[in-house]
């Protein structure tokens, strides 16, 4: 189907001014254009329709324009538009930090709002950095996975470690000692690996993205590893930092990655599926003796730091909603449908000769190409370009091909997007 001159029209008009994330302008192709969505189906102008098998960088995990999503922030917006979080509060977060508090694990106590993902990985660096400032310690250190990733603003960044993000940056960075993600085989070595870091280092905290990480490539690692690491700096008093963006509401198989660990992280941090792709919105949650940390008769020892934006009573109703989406009967069966299905994917393809690796978590599906490639680039555009010409939306990582549709996606949906992954290998 040949392009129709509106899309024409808005391509020219995106390209006079717009400027996208992650793309290099002077090689990418025209941004296409997408004027409707619902459920797990994107269309573009000519009506051609998409499977969004990764649910919009998995936000919109409930569906594209959920009815009742829509219908709670609709509400909100007409009785409570906007009022600052400094010296105001407000029923909806209210409501939303109860309903959170019966989710997460047991030793969170207390909710800050940030604006997305990137900004409630900064809260907890922060936090655990002046944590300590406010009780006379030095510590500057933070400890990480190699090959993870937190986010684009300067802490978050600091913690990450994949250069094709940070590369620029590298200079004015925080200061960060890494760590392997463990499996079950190396975790003596890496635990060896952390105590050393700690010994050496003023370390204030371990930042890890739970079970999964992400930008890696789908990379899974052992809980039994993650939960020994959390152990350990928790006897050596280095708070343990969550990142469950990427993980949480449900994505792994339980609510949060975290609910999978023994010994529980001191700081969360939420977005993404936390507001259905809605609206902005980032939780950084804490245990209580972490908030206990900054209460003082000392105006200087309280948490300065703040969004315009935090807590945005819209942005509070599209979570609540969403909350109570995920753990209705119908997206619990889901879930589990597309854990089964992904499985029985998995053991299909994992000995074909053009994969070098299957794997799935929850409702994450991965599959290693056996083919070397840039994370961005020729090849990788070529394989998302045979995707969409297919009417599916995936968007590799380098040579990783990965799925996390919206818990609504019909099984007649999820099996095209197996069926376009198979075609792929067949070519």
């Amino acid at each position: 189907m040949k392009d129709s001159a509106q899309t024409k029209n808005l391509i020219q008009r995106d390209k006079k001014y717009l400027w996208h994330p992650l793309t290099q302008h002077k090689t990418a192709v025209d941004a296409l254009p997408i004027v409707k969505a619902k459920g797990a189906l994107l269309w573009d102008e000519n009506g051609k329709e998409y499977i969004d098998g990764i649910a919009s960088w998995y936000t919109a995990m409930y569906g594209h324009c959920s009815d009742y999503i829509v219908e709670a922030i609709t509400a909100q917006m007409k009785e409570l538009d906007f009022v600052m979080f400094s010296g105001f509060t407000h029923k909806p977060a209210i409501e939303l930090s109860e309903k959170l508090m019966k989710l997460l694990p047991k030793n969170q106590a207390k909710i800050f709002f940030n604006d997305n993902g990137s900004t409630a990985v900064e809260a907890a660096i922060k936090m655990a950095l002046q944590y300590y400032h406010n009780k006379g310690k030095k510590r500057d250190t933070l400890i990480a996975f190699e090959g993870g990733f937190h986010g684009d603003t300067f802490g978050a960044m600091s913690a990450s470690g994949l250069s094709s993000y940070n590369g620029p940056f590298e200079d004015f960075l925080l200061k960060v000692k890494r760590i392997p993600a463990p499996q079950d085989a190396t975790i003596d070595e890496v635990l060896s690996r952390l105590e050393e870091i700690i010994e050496k280092n003023n370390c204030a905290a371990f930042v890890f993205e739970p079970l999964a990480q992400g930008a890696a490539g789908m990379k899974f690692h052992s809980a039994k590893g993650l939960d020994a690491l959390v152990q350990k700096c928790k006897s050596l008093d280095v708070l343990c930092i969550a990142d469950e963006i990427m993980t949480g509401f449900g994505k792994t198989g339980k609510n949060f990655a975290s609910d999978y660990l023994e010994h529980k992280p001191d700081i969360i941090c939420l977005s993404k599926a936390l507001t259905a792709g809605m609206f902005p919105l980032s939780i950084t949650s804490c245990s209580q003796h972490i908030f206990n940390a900054f209460l003082s008769d000392k105006v200087a020892k309280g948490f300065f730091h703040a969004h315009t934006f935090s807590a945005h009573p819209i942005g509070c109703a599209a979570a609540i909603a969403g909350l109570d989406l995920l753990e209705s009967k119908t997206v619990l069966e889901r879930r589990k449908y597309i854990e089964d299905a992904h499985e029985r994917f998995v053991l299909k393809i994992k000995k074909h000769p053009k994969v070098e690796d299957a794997r799935s978590l929850g409702v994450i599906l991965a599959v290693d190409l056996n083919v070397k490639m840039d994370r961005y680039g020729k090849s990788r555009d070529k394989l998302y370009q045979f995707f969409m010409s297919r009417g599916v939306n995936l968007r590799p990582l380098g040579n990783t091909v990965y799925v996390l549709p919206p818990y609504v996606i019909t099984n007649e949906q999820l099996e095209k997007i197996y069926d376009v992954i198979l075609e792929l290998l067949e070519t």
